[in-house]
């Protein structure tokens, strides 16, 4: 069993092919104005707008259940209420398509009810599907325990969404401005994660790779998870999977640690209600050997159920940095899309543009 605490409504965003995603130093608690993201961070050049999100992820089906508490060792116990949802990169899609930026799903997808499921959620976001489905395998799930407190359980059953023959990943083609989503997920899984690296690994320079290790990094072979980390330009990940990466508790610090181990790239780590650590090389004239160090605060909220805040902010950080955003405005944008999430039930509940934009023009000590 795996156990994720704090991260980890379905509002339609703009359509795909409109608006600005078109196809074709020390640790200070500061940021942007987060209400529009635009109030750029002057300290950082804005990044080029991009093209589209190839998710090199998995999607796959939650058999959710809440539960008061976890039951004892073998024992059994009625749950409260029960759901079953399309969830894992599912949900980073729909937080970045619903902010208008144009999404590929890239990973696979079975033949069989999971499998169908999973289509039609994708095709009721408008992200398409690069892959034929699998004939000989259903799409894999996992059981979702959720206890009275938000902390969740889970237990997978891996399917057709991991691709294991060779040459799989060698199919995907990618243009000069994509953005690239690769999960820990995918990197873990035995035979088929070596070949997912080794893909991202050697993805051109024009293009941006995100990856996300997610709870299982601890068990990401250092032989696949290291050249990966060598060629991302961007790494998030939460305040526990920073701590197992580099042994430091406190968010500064595994980030500044995480900085020195990758290769080129920046780094998030999410602190849940306290937002977000953003670690940025710079250069020219800069504190902390040319470092930036900041604290991206979150909006307060009541968190009713936390299973969707790390997609979320992963999905609507991207959609900012296609969007031409300096990345600490992504961020702030980021942090306040968690936010409202986590005030909903259900773990595909990322805002639209429009909600999201109205969530922080409705927060206190913003300009009007």
């Amino acid at each position: 069993m795996r156990r994720r605490r704090g991260e980890d409504r379905r509002g339609r965003g703009p359509g795909t092919g409109s608006g600005p995603y078109a196809e074709s130093g020390p640790y200070a608690e500061s940021g942007p104005d987060p209400r529009s993201g635009y109030g750029a961070d002057r300290a950082m050049a804005s990044p080029p707008p991009r093209r589209r999100l190839v998710f090199a992820g998995e999607a796959l089906v939650d058999l959710l259940m809440r539960v008061p508490a976890l039951p004892e060792r073998g024992g059994d116990m009625l749950a409260e209420s029960s759901a079953i949802q399309v969830g894992g990169g599912f949900n980073i899609m729909a937080a970045a398509v619903r902010q208008g930026l144009p999404v590929v799903y890239a990973g696979g997808h079975g033949t069989g009810p999971w499998g169908d499921l999973v289509r039609d959620a994708l095709a009721a976001e408008d992200i398409r599907i690069l892959r034929t489905p699998d004939p000989d395998a259903d799409t894999g799930f996992d059981v979702a325990l959720v206890e009275a407190g938000g902390e969740r359980t889970f237990v997978t059953s891996l399917g057709a969404e991991t691709l294991r023959e060779p040459g799989a990943w060698s199919l995907v083609r990618v243009r000069p401005g994509d953005l690239v989503y690769v999960s820990g997920y995918g990197l873990v899984a035995p035979g088929s994660g070596a070949m997912l690296g080794a893909w991202a690994a050697a993805l051109p320079p024009e293009v941006l790779l995100f990856v996300d290790p997610g709870p299982l990094v601890a068990d990401i072979p250092a032989a696949v998870l290291d050249p990966v980390l060598a060629r991302c330009d961007w790494f998030s990940c939460n305040r526990r999977e920073a701590a197992l990466l580099t042994g430091a508790d406190d968010p500064a610090g595994a980030a500044r640690l995480l900085v020195r181990r990758i290769g080129h790239g920046d780094v998030i780590v999410r602190d849940g209600p306290a937002g977000c650590v953003l670690a940025q090389r710079v250069t020219g004239p800069a504190l902390d050997h040319g470092l930036a160090l900041r604290l991206i605060p979150a909006p307060a909220v009541e968190a009713v159920d936390t299973t969707g805040a790390g997609d979320a902010h992963a999905g609507v950080f991207l959609a900012g940095l296609a969007a031409g955003l300096a990345p600490a405005a992504a961020a702030s944008r980021a942090n306040a899309a968690a936010a409202l999430t986590v005030t909903r039930p259900g773990p595909a509940v990322s805002p639209s543009r429009a909600e999201l934009d109205q969530f922080l023009a409705g927060l206190p000590g913003l300009p009007g």
